[in-house]
C-alpha cells in the first residue's frame, strides 16, 4: 500500500520485480511504464530501491558485463588479461581503462594482478604501432624538437591563441602554427587543412584563413615523416593546401618515428 500523497504509479512490489528482471535504470523506468530518460524519474527510483535494500549489482547501463560478473571475473584472475578476457570484451586501451576504473570504484582489490605475459614483454621493447590518427597531438612536439635542436627557444603560448608555438629565431620571435595530415589522399597527394574555424559553438561552420598578422610560419608534418616550414605570407587566404606543391620548404624527414 502506497503512503498519503505518493504520486508513484508503481508499487514496491513492482518496482522489485523490475530491478529484477533489467539490467540498468532505464530498463527498470520502462518497464513501469516511466520515461527512461528522465533524470528526475531515475532518481526517484534509485531513491526508493535503496530504501528496500534492492541488489543491483546484475546492472551493465551500457557496458556487456555488470558489477557482479566483474567481480566474479576478478576473484580468480591472475591479470589484467584475464579479466578482461572473462568479461569477453575486446583487449584494448579504452577497455582496460574502463574496467580497471570501475573495480577501483567498487572497492575491489587490484594489487593481486601483474601484468600479462605480453604485457610484461612490451615494458622491454616498445612494440605498439604508430597510429596516424595520433599525429595531430604529436605534430606540436615534432615541431618543438625540430626547432629546439637548431639552437631555437620554444614556448608554448597561453591560450587561448591562434598559434601553437612562440620560437626565437634570429629574425626574432615568430608566432607558429602547428598542422598536420595523416593520410594522403586516393590520388596519392598530401592535402592538408591549414584553415581554422571561427570561435562559434557551431561545429559545422567552413573554415576560414588565418590572418597574416597574426601567425608567421606554418609547420606542416604529413603521415610519412615529411615536415615544412611555410611562411604564412606564402599560404595567405588558404584554407586548404597540398604538401607535395611545397617542396621548397620541406625542411625534415621524422620517418622513423613513424615506422
Amino acid at each position: 500500500m502506497k503512503p498519503s500523497g505518493d504520486r508513484r504509479t508503481w508499487n514496491d512490489e513492482q518496482l522489485r520485480q523490475a530491478v529484477e528482471g533489467s539490467r540498468s535504470w532505464r530498463a527498470v523506468a520502462r518497464a513501469l511504464g516511466l520515461h527512461g530518460t528522465s533524470a528526475g524519474t531515475i532518481r526517484v527510483l534509485k531513491r526508493h530501491a535503496v530504501r528496500l535494500a534492492l541488489d543491483t549489482a546484475h546492472f551493465t547501463g551500457q557496458r556487456r558485463w555488470s558489477d557482479r560478473e566483474l567481480r566474479a571475473v576478478m576473484r580468480d584472475a591472475t591479470c589484467w588479461a584475464d579479466v578482461i578476457a572473462g568479461l569477453g570484451v575486446s583487449d584494448g586501451s579504452e577497455s582496460r581503462v574502463r574496467i580497471k576504473g570501475h573495480a577501483v570504484r567498487l572497492g575491489l582489490d587490484c594489487s593481486s594482478l601483474r601484468p600479462s605475459e605480453r604485457e610484461a614483454l612490451s615494458g622491454d621493447v616498445f612494440d605498439q604501432p604508430v597510429r596516424p590518427e595520433s599525429l595531430r597531438s604529436s605534430a606540436p612536439a615534432l615541431a618543438m624538437a625540430w626547432f629546439s635542436l637548431r639552437g631555437c627557444a620554444v614556448a608554448l603560448p597561453i591560450e587561448p591563441e591562434v598559434y601553437d608555438l612562440l620560437v626565437t629565431t634570429a629574425k626574432g620571435v615568430q608566432r607558429v602554427q602547428v598542422k598536420s595530415s595523416a593520410r594522403p589522399d586516393a590520388q596519392g597527394h598530401w592535402g592538408v587543412e591549414i584553415g581554422r574555424r571561427p570561435y562559434v559553438l557551431d561545429k559545422s561552420a567552413s573554415k576560414m584563413p588565418y590572418d597574416p598578422d597574426d601567425i608567421d610560419l606554418f609547420f606542416v608534418v604529413l603521415g610519412n615523416g615529411a615536415m615544412y616550414v611555410i611562411p604564412s605570407s606564402v599560404l595567405g587566404g588558404r584554407v586548404r593546401i597540398y604538401a607535395d606543391t611545397y617542396a621548397p620548404y620541406l625542411v625534415g624527414d621524422a620517418s622513423g618515428l613513424m615506422h
